[in-house]
C-alpha cells in the first residue's frame, strides 16, 4: 500500500494501481479516448494527463499508464489541465468528419461526448480530410476510417485479445490510418467477424452492417410471413438501450415489442438452444462409446468456426458437426413449423436477433444453410443494437408493454437453453443432458458451476458414477483458445491420450453476453450482471435440462426422428472446410 493525495485528498491505495483507477476510488472522473479497461493501458490520446507533484507543478503524467507512489500529489483537474485536455480534443476533431447526424454512433459516441463537455463550438486548426473510402466488403462488420481518431483499441482487441490480426496501422500523424492486414479488403482479410473491434471503438470508424432496411422491406410486405427468433443473450442486454441496469431480464416484453414492429410469429433461440444440446450431446456420446475424434469441439460461435477454419484446420474431425442454433431454428422454422402451421415456406421470412456481428456472415456461410430447400434457412440476421433502433423507430414504448409470451412449439425453452448466452452454458447444459443420455438418470445438482465465471479457461472433470469420467476445458475470448488447442494437438503428436473429451469455445469474453453486436460499453462488471441475469432465467424456469422439454420430445417425435438420425443429420448438421488467411 501507498499514501497518495488526490486533489488534496488523503488516500491509501495498492502500489500497483495507476492514477487513472485510484482517481475512481475517490469518484474522480478523468476522461479518456483510447483507454479500455479490457485492454491494457497504452497512453496514445493524452486526454488523461494529470500533475503528479501537487499544484502547479510542471511535471504531468499520462493517468492510465502511471501507476502511483508514496506521496504522490496528484491534480486531476486545474484550468491548465482542462485547456490542454481541450486542445487534444480539438486536434482531434480537426482530422474527424462533422458528419454526426449521419453517423451510426450519434448519441452514443464517446469524442461527441467529450467535445460536449468541454463545450467545443469552434475548431481553432484548419479541418484536414483525407478522403479515406469506406470498406464494406465485409459481411458483418464495416470500416469507416476517415472516422478513426487513431486510438488503437481495435488493433489491440483483435491482435491482443482475439489473437486474429485482421487489424493494423498504416502510415504517421495525420496520414495515420486504420486498415485491415496488409491493406486488404476487410472482407478478404483474415477478419472472423466477431466485432469486438466494433464493440470497443470509441467513434464511428467501425460498426456493424446495417440489415435493418431489409427487416423493415419484409415486415411491410403483407405477402410476407415475418418469424423472428432472440438469442440467449439479447434478453438479458436489450434493457440497457432503454435505461435499465445491465442483466435485466425482459424476455416477454421483447416478445410484445416484436409483434408490434410486424413479426407475425415469434420464436426463442433457446429452444433450438435446448435442440442442440439433444444433437451435441448425443453426438459427444456417440463418439465416447462408439470411436470418433476425440475431443469434441463445440460448434455454436460462428465467430470461432470461422477461426477454426482458418488457423486450426487440422482440428475440423474433432469438430461438432451440429449447426448453431440460430441455423438450427431456421431449418426448423422453413421445414418443421412451416407445414405444421400450413404457411408457406417460400413466403416466410426468417429474422433472429443475436449479440453477435458474425451471425449475419452464418446465415449464407455455405449451402448447409439451405437444408430446408427454401432459400437461406434465416434470410437475415440483426444485432441486439439494430433491434433497439428498429424499436425506437417505431416508436414503441417497449417498457410499458404488457407481457406476452412466445409461439409454440419453438418457443417454449428450458434453462439450459438460456444458459447458452454465457462463457461454460453450452458446456452446463450438455453436462445436464449428457449424464442422462449415459445414465440414463436424472442429474441430482443441475448447476455445474466448475465452468462458471470469467477466467479465460476453466478445466473440470464430470463424474457420471458409472465409470465414466469426462475431462472438459471451456476458452472464451479467441486469445486463450490457442492453450488450449495446442496441449491437445501436443498429446496427439506424442500419442499420449487426449487431454480433454469436450471442449467449448465461445469467441468473446464473457460469452455471447459480451457480443460484437451487444450494446456498447461492455466491461467485465456489465458482463457479471448480464451473466447473473442469465443464470437468474435458468433459475426460474420450471425445466432446466434440454432433454426434458416436452416441445423438443415433441419435435422429434413429429419430425425429426432421433437425435443424429437421419433427418435431423440433413436438417441441423453442417460440414467445414480449410480456408485460407487471405481470400478473394
Amino acid at each position: 500500500m501507498v499514501n497518495i493525495k488526490i486533489n488534496g485528498k488523503p488516500l491509501q491505495v495498492e502500489d500497483d494501481m495507476t492514477i487513472l483507477e485510484a482517481a475512481k476510488l475517490v469518484n474522480v472522473k478523468i476522461p479518456t479516448l483510447c483507454y479500455n479497461p479490457d485492454l491494457p493501458p497504452w497512453a496514445s490520446c493524452g486526454i488523461c494527463i494529470v500533475r503528479t507533484a501537487g499544484p502547479g507543478s510542471p511535471r504531468m503524467a499520462r493517468a492510465c499508464t502511471t501507476q502511483v507512489a508514496e506521496n504522490m500529489d496528484i491534480v486531476t483537474h486545474d484550468p491548465e489541465i482542462i485547456a490542454t485536455r481541450r486542445t487534444v480534443l480539438e486536434l482531434i476533431l480537426s482530422n474527424h468528419p462533422a458528419d454526426c447526424l449521419q453517423c451510426p454512433r450519434n448519441g452514443n459516441c464517446e469524442l461527441q461526448t467529450l467535445a460536449a463537455e468541454f463545450g467545443i463550438r469552434e475548431l481553432p486548426f484548419r479541418h484536414i480530410a483525407n478522403g479515406l473510402p469506406i470498406d464494406d466488403s465485409n459481411p458483418a462488420i464495416v470500416l469507416n476510417p476517415e472516422k478513426c481518431i487513431r486510438c488503437g483499441r481495435c488493433v489491440k482487441v483483435c491482435q491482443e485479445m482475439q489473437n486474429v490480426w485482421a487489424l493494423e496501422f498504416l502510415g504517421r500523424g495525420i496520414k495515420g490510418r486504420i486498415a485491415s492486414a496488409a491493406d486488404t479488403p476487410l472482407g478478404e482479410s483474415p477478419c472472423i467477424k466477431c466485432g469486438q473491434c466494433a464493440a470497443h471503438c470509441p467513434v464511428g470508424a467501425i460498426y456493424e452492417r446495417d440489415d435493418t432496411p431489409k427487416v423493415w422491406k419484409a415486415l411491410l410486405d403483407p405477402e410476407t410471413h415475418a418469424v423472428v427468433q432472440i438469442a440467449p443473450a439479447v434478453r438479458v442486454a436489450l434493457a440497457e438501450e432503454f435505461g435499465l441496469p445491465p442483466g435485466t431480464v425482459f424476455t416477454k416484453k421483447i416478445y410484445a415489442a416484436l409483434r408490434r414492429l410486424g413479426f407475425k410469429t415469434v420464436f426463442d433461440t433457446n429452444f433450438s438452444a435446448d435442440l442442440t444440446i439433444m444433437e451435441e450431446g448425443s453426438e459427444l456420446v456417440k463418439r465416447l462409446t462408439q470411436g470418433g475424434e476425440i475431443p469434441l469441439i463445440t460448434s455454436c460461435c460462428p465467430a470461432w468456426v470461422d477461426y477454426m477454419e482458418k488457423y486450426y484446420s487440422d482440428m475440423i474431425p474433432n469438430f461438432s458437426t451440429a449447426k448453431s442454433p440460430q441455423q438450427m431454428m431456421g431449418a426448423m422454422i422453413k421445414a418443421y413449423w412451416a407445414e405444421k402451421a400450413n404457411v408457406n415456406p417460400d413466403k416466410v421470412y426468417s429474422v433472429s436477433v443475436m449479440p453477435c456481428t458474425a451471425k449475419k456472415w452464418e446465415t449464407h456461410r455455405n449451402d448447409d444453410m439451405k437444408s430446408a430447400g427454401h432459400g437461406y434457412d434465416v434470410d437475415i440476421s440483426i444485432t441486439t443494437r439494430e433491434l433497439a433502433r428498429m424499436i425506437k423507430q417505431a416508436g414503441i414504448e417497449i417498457l410499458k408493454l404488457e407481457d406476452e409470451e412466445a409461439d409454440n412449439p419453438l418457443g417454449p425453452y428450458t434453462g439450459a437453453g438460456t444458459i447458452f448466452g454465457v462463457t461454460g452454458g453450452v458446456m452446463e447444459a450438455a453436462v445436464r443432458s449428457a449424464f442422462f443420455l449415459v445414465t440414463k438418470k436424472e442429474l441430482g445438482d443441475v448447476n455445474f458451476k466448475p465452468v462458471r465465471g470469467l477466467e479465460g479457461v476453466k478445466e473440470a472433470e464430470v463424474d457420471f458414477q458409472n465409470g465414466t469420467k469426462i475431462r472438459i476445458a471451456v476458452a472464451h475470448q479467441m486469445g486463450n483458445i490457442a492453450a488450449v488447442l495446442d496441449k491437445i494437438r501436443a498429446a496427439k503428436a506424442a500419442g499420449e491420450e487426449t487431454p480433454y473429451h469436450f471442449v467449448e469455445v465461445m469467441a468473446c469474453r464473457g460469452g455471447c453476453i459480451g457480443g460484437g453486436g451487444q450494446p456498447y460499453g461492455c466491461t467485465d462488471e456489465i458482463r457479471k450482471q448480464r451473466t447473473a441475469g442469465i443464470y437468474t432465467d435458468d433459475e426460474k424456469s420450471q425445466i432446466r435440462c434440454s432433454h426434458q422439454n416436452p416441445f423438443i420430445q415433441q419435435a422429434y417425435k413429429e419430425f425429426l426422428g432421433e437425435p443424429n438420425g437421419h433427418k435431423a443429420h440433413e436438417l441441423l448438421h453442417t460440414k467445414y472446410e480449410a480456408l485460407a488467411l487471405y481470400s478473394k
